[in-house]
């Protein structure tokens, strides 16, 4: 008998079929006539994905400027996985580790390549943050939970160092099984340019539509070069919307080109979650299907592309074995003006509402699916 089987769930390609869980798993998928201990019929009127992965959060309750609950920004919001983008370096990851044990959200790690993580916005400027023994500690005390690093390459953060830590954390990287690494463009120096070049194949660059002077666009709307030869590097792009990191006018140009980006990831943190303008990875979402990408191109940025890049196994696809994490929600019809980081605005028709999150076999209703008694997991 299965745990739980959804019965007439609508996929992003607007296919029907049954998914049945058991012990936490995807057990199968299609007409399926098996007794479940409970049963949830979606009537072919809800969408389901594999669940939501947000590839870039700040959820370590205890920092002093970006901070969150994982929940918050996690499940109650039909996201069951999130990777916190640096908030914490070799010092305080044993604590971020221990809180996220606690919640129901699964969460993951990035982590800082600074040793104080996001105590301050300049934790690159002295070079002695960046510790590699205790870089190299910390990884081997949580292999499953730290899944890459973090690099803040903006100005603000390197201070008079420019390029070095970037050159650093490579260094690390590579001592540390290639992990994944995380690169925060903005303000220059160092140069967009520089930052690119010493990019290989599987890291990312976030913040990736960042409406600053040192963008990826240049001054007449073309990719700049070293972005090109970094993409046919591999080089992956994610969004990261964040507070000061989003604008329309590049998004639309870059789609408009072709660059779209490999994951969608919002930068949320509690005060952008509740006064704007992330709000929502949902939202984050939505604005790409507002700027032009297809609903499947949309989902597959927080599913498979987002679990390749960061080499979760057996989350992003609804496959059996997988984890048993999914994501219900519709595609609700109604006028919506969003706005991004540089505050200017744009006119949608639709917007995604998650009504429910599965995580591990185990339901949860977001606000929205316990206001519409829709179902109930």
């Amino acid at each position: 008998m299965f745990d739980l089987l959804l019965r007439r769930a609508r996929l992003v390609d607007d296919t029907v079929t049954d998914i049945a869980i058991a012990a936490g798993k995807i057990a199968a998928l299609g007409d399926i006539d098996s007794p479940a201990a409970k049963s949830v019929d979606l009537r072919g009127e809800h969408y389901v994905s594999a669940g939501w992965i947000d590839s870039h959060v700040h959820c370590y309750p205890n920092s002093p400027i970006y901070h969150d609950e994982p929940d918050s920004v996690g499940i109650q919001t039909g996201v069951t996985t999130v990777i916190d983008a640096g908030s914490t370096g070799a010092d305080d990851i044993d604590d971020f580790y221990a809180i996220t044990r606690k919640a129901s959200t699964d969460v993951y790690a990035l982590l800082n390549i600074s040793r104080v993580g996001l105590i301050a916005q300049n934790e690159l400027a002295n070079l002695n943050n960046i510790d590699a023994d205790a870089a190299r500690g910390a990884i081997k005390r949580h292999p499953d939970f730290i899944v890459g690093l973090k690099a803040r390459m903006s100005s603000s953060v390197v201070g008079d160092n420019g390029i070095t830590p970037l050159q650093r954390a490579k260094v690390i990287q590579q001592e540390n099984g290639d992990l994944p690494l995380m690169v925060h463009i903005g303000n220059n120096p160092p140069n967009l340019d520089e930052i690119a070049e010493l990019l290989t194949s599987g890291d990312i660059i976030t913040h990736c539509y960042n409406g600053k002077p040192n963008r990826i666009l240049t001054p007449t709307g073309e990719l700049r070069a070293s972005v090109t030869r970094a993409i046919a590097r591999g080089v992956r792009l994610d969004v990261g919307h964040g507070s000061a990191s989003f604008s329309f006018a590049v998004a639309q140009q870059a789609i408009a080109l072709g660059i779209l980006p490999q994951t969608i990831s919002s930068d949320i943190y509690c005060r952008n979650r509740i006064d704007g303008p992330v709000r929502s990875l949902a939202n984050v979402m939505s604005k790409f299907l507002a700027i032009g990408m297809s609903l499947p191109q949309v989902i597959a940025c927080v599913t498979d592309h987002a679990a390749d890049g960061l080499r979760l196994k057996y989350k992003g696809r609804l496959a059996v074995g997988y984890d048993a994490d999914l994501t219900i929600f519709d595609l609700k019809r109604q006028p919506v003006l969003f706005t991004d980081a540089e505050n200017e605005t744009l006119q949608a028709e639709q917007i995604l509402t998650p009504l429910a999150a599965i995580r591990a076999g185990k339901g949860y209703m977001t606000e929205q699916g316990s206001a519409e008694h829709a179902f109930d997991l």
